[in-house]
């Protein structure tokens, strides 16, 4: 039966229920009604220190960094000059021996070193948020998650997709007719840098699980989210486009990954150029998502069936293509007319993973992304790095990911 396009719009207005597949609010900050949680970080390098401003300057009142340690005292007390009062440390051991008041450890090591972290972390009685990749080796990842499943804590691995508002939101049309079947994944980090001298453990061999460990770790397991399982086999090759400096670690590598449906995920990604950025996009029957961490749109195919919120989208023009913007908190926003203020996260992916882990620590909930999932995840990336290393075809051990 045809609708004049009033009638559409009458139907629409009282399909708001389509809107509710959306996120009413995006997550406020944290503040635990015993007071902030006492928090140590573990690492004082760049990412620990990302960490640790994000917790002072904006997750104050859900957190206080009552420790910190590095091996380095210099950038140990480079950040404790941020925090108010806390204890510095060399030594995490002396740090989980004395520091009788921290209840959470950050740990933010260089991958190779988080086992040993959060094993002792575990077993101190400390609830741990953990950055991605979780650790080293398959077979490190599995002890971590077996340690963790044992605990009375809370531990929490920063996978940021299954914390982000927009991933979040974009999960639920990805679970609807509004995607329908998978096509393929794609997914591209692009980042003209240097990761270092060779030597440093980023390019070190020994130490490193190179791009698709270290950074691609975060986009597998959000593609492991979506889809709810794992890839069967990897395809993949590396190279050197631009670090021509001794460095034996690839600043260029791309990857195949093959779910048993069918289903590839082409994974891109280069320290060697910055066109284009950090992305994702799943392709599907009746349309796209593309996500891009503080964004995301929905591409739908012409002969796609509306919604019903449709009429109230925010759109955005990419070339000959109209992209759906997808807005935490956009049944409101439609209602007040300020759709496009709503476009884009206030902030970075890495302050809602922290945030959801105060609020478990706080509750007593499940994290986001279980010490579980980040094996899993974690164990995949290894395994698109040994492949890259090879430069050829691998296969997944299925029941070593779904046994952790």
């Amino acid at each position: 039966m045809s609708m004049d396009r009033r009638g559409f719009l009458v139907s629409a207005a009282g399909a708001a229920a389509g809107l509710a597949l959306l996120p009413e609010t995006l997550p406020a900050a944290v503040r635990p009604s015993a007071g902030p949680v006492n928090l140590a970080i573990i690492g004082c390098g760049r990412q620990g220190r990302r960490l640790g401003i994000e917790l002072i300057d904006k997750l104050g009142e859900g957190a206080r960094v009552a420790a910190v340690c590095d091996l380095e005292e210099r950038l140990a007390r480079n950040l404790a000059g941020r925090a108010r009062d806390a204890q510095v440390f060399t030594s995490y051991k002396e740090l989980l021996d004395k520091a009788k008041d921290v209840q959470a450890v950050i740990v933010a090591t260089p991958t190779h070193l988080h086992k040993a972290v959060a094993l002792d972390s575990v077993a101190a009685g400390k609830h741990v948020y953990c950055e991605a990749p979780l650790a080293h080796t398959p077979e490190e990842c599995a002890e971590i998650a077996r340690a963790a499943r044992g605990a009375s804590t809370v531990f929490a691995v920063g996978c940021e997709g299954r914390s982000n508002p927009i991933y979040q939101l974009a999960r639920t049309f990805y679970k609807t007719d509004a995607v329908r079947d998978s096509v393929s994944v794609y997914a591209q980090d692009h980042a003209k840098t240097t990761w270092g001298r060779p030597g440093d453990w980023w390019l070190d061999p020994a130490t490193s699980i190179g791009l698709p460990g270290e950074k691609g770790v975060q986009q597998f397991d959000v593609a492991h989210w979506y889809r709810g399982s794992y890839p069967k086999e990897v395809e993949a090759r590396g190279s050197i486009r631009l670090h021509q400096d001794g460095r034996e670690v690839p600043d260029t590598v791309r990857a195949t990954l093959r779910w048993a449906d069918g289903v590839e995920l082409h994974y891109d990604a280069t320290i060697a150029n910055s066109f284009g950025g950090r992305h994702e996009t799943f392709f599907n029957t009746n349309a796209a998502i593309k996500l891009a961490w503080t964004h995301g749109w929905m591409f739908k195919e012409p002969d796609s069936p509306q919604l019903g919120f449709e009429v109230y989208a925010n759109r955005q023009q990419f070339h000959n293509d109209e992209g759906i913007t997808l807005i935490a908190d956009a049944t409101k926003l439609a209602a007040q007319g300020k759709l496009k203020e709503g476009v884009g996260l206030p902030n970075l992916s890495h302050y809602y993973a922290l945030n959801d882990f105060l609020a478990a620590v706080s509750t007593g909930r499940a994290p986001a992304c279980t010490a579980s999932e980040g094996a899993r995840a974690t164990m995949v990336a290894i395994r698109v790095n040994e492949a890259v290393k090879k430069g050829g075809t691998l296969t997944f051990d299925q029941a070593a990911l779904t046994g952790v």
